[in-house]
């Protein structure tokens, strides 16, 4: 055997010990050099901004959770700058701690009906609902505001609301809603929304075919049962798929295919633990529960989703991006037929929480930082 220098020998073991620290970080922590990036601030001065909806003409919808619904709009130069009065005729809103005014969507008609679907926080500490609202948006108001879904009963706490909607093929419109955070089986139980997601006409009208319809004290607008806080949801236009993701409480953060009666377990699994340390359920698996696609313990806190298809990073195509708070990173998750590939942390450069992510028709990512001062990004090759 060939000898080394007490030298050479500590740069072998220090190239090992490089090599070695390189394969045992996770498949998720590998970055792919080859998308190169930059990142412009389009808006700031955000009250911990929610949610982004792209109009037709390229002007953006913001929500800030206070309960403004804010527009982002070309100038004469073609920069993107916030309008400085938000949007008015926006209903009342429930504002404290997680409460608020939430997602904000565009109905595909749009450009003929100007229709928008806002969802929010409604009522008080003793007695508040998760609502959604339609309403036209037309210069710089919303007109002839309609509420199309409350959900049922009222809770108490400004908690676990959920909120993230999302179109079907179908035309219908898919709401995630959250737990409550105080009763957990009442993510089991088909007499309340909580812990559900729920399918409705853009009316507000129940469909006829909703798994649980006519089923004896079942809600019918229930779609999927056994979720604790959902935040973030993506419908794949043509493909009849719906993703949805959502906390877990000390770990067990999931992301979910979202199928009609599906019951995707909690409380009963849940790869999490109480915030006491203590177990919330001895199974991880369960007869009739649905697994999660991707389970992220420790949590990473995953906030909105997008899913990317557009022309600026061929790379990226074909991926779901998962906005995160704690991680404060958005997560690029590889989807080829249904099926998770290794992930991707991006924009941890940023140090920022990250609340949503979205596809922009232009083929960049638009991306929402949680903050008193939050901002706009887009991403765009280098």
């Amino acid at each position: 055997m060939q000898a080394h220098s007490p030298r050479r020998r500590s740069l072998i073991f220090a190239g090992l010990a490089c090599a070695l620290c390189a394969l045992a970080l996770p498949a998720s922590a590998q970055a792919d050099a080859s998308v190169a990036y930059r990142i412009d601030t389009i808006a700031q001065g955000l009250a911990h901004p929610w949610s982004l909806a792209t109009l037709p003409d390229g002007s953006l919808l913001v929500t800030e959770r206070a309960g403004r619904l804010r527009v982002i709009e070309r100038d004469a130069g073609g920069r993107m700058q916030l309008r400085t009065t938000p949007v008015t005729g926006v209903p009342p809103v429930y504002a404290s701690g997680q409460s608020g005014l939430f997602d904000v969507l565009i109905d595909p008609g749009f450009a003929d009906n100007r229709l928008v679907y806002l969802s929010f926080a409604h009522g008080d500490s003793a007695a508040n609902h998760l609502r959604v609202v339609r309403a036209r948006f037309e210069r710089g108001a919303l007109q002839d505001v309609r509420v199309i879904f409350s959900s049922r009963p009222a809770k108490t706490h400004d908690q676990h609301f959920g909120a993230r909607m999302a179109l079907l093929d179908d035309g219908t419109l898919v709401i995630g809603i959250g737990d409550g955070n105080l009763e957990r089986i009442d993510a089991q139980k088909l007499n309340t929304h909580l812990g559900k997601t729920v399918r409705i006409g853009r009316d507000g009208s129940v469909p006829a075919d909703n798994p649980f319809v006519g089923r004896a004290g079942a809600l019918p607008e229930i779609y999927s049962l056994g979720h604790r806080n959902p935040q973030g949801m993506v419908s794949l236009p043509g493909q009849r798929v719906l993703y949805a993701h959502e906390h877990g409480s000390k770990g067990g953060d999931e992301l979910n295919r979202v199928v009609p009666g599906a019951n995707y377990g909690w409380p009963i699994t849940t790869g999490g633990v109480d915030y006491t340390g203590a177990r919330i359920t001895p199974w991880r698996t369960y007869p009739g529960i649905t697994p999660p696609l991707v389970e992220w313990t420790p949590s990473i806190a995953p906030a909105g989703m997008a899913h990317y298809d557009g022309a600026l990073f061929p790379a990226w195509r074909g991926s779901l991006f998962v906005a995160a708070l704690k991680e404060k990173s958005v997560r690029r998750v590889p989807m080829k037929e249904g099926v998770p590939g290794s992930q991707e942390i991006l924009f941890t450069e940023l140090n920022e929480r990250m609340r949503d992510v979205r596809s922009g028709p232009d083929g960049a990512l638009y991306l929402l930082t949680d903050a008193p001062n939050g901002r706009v990004l887009r991403v765009r090759p280098r």
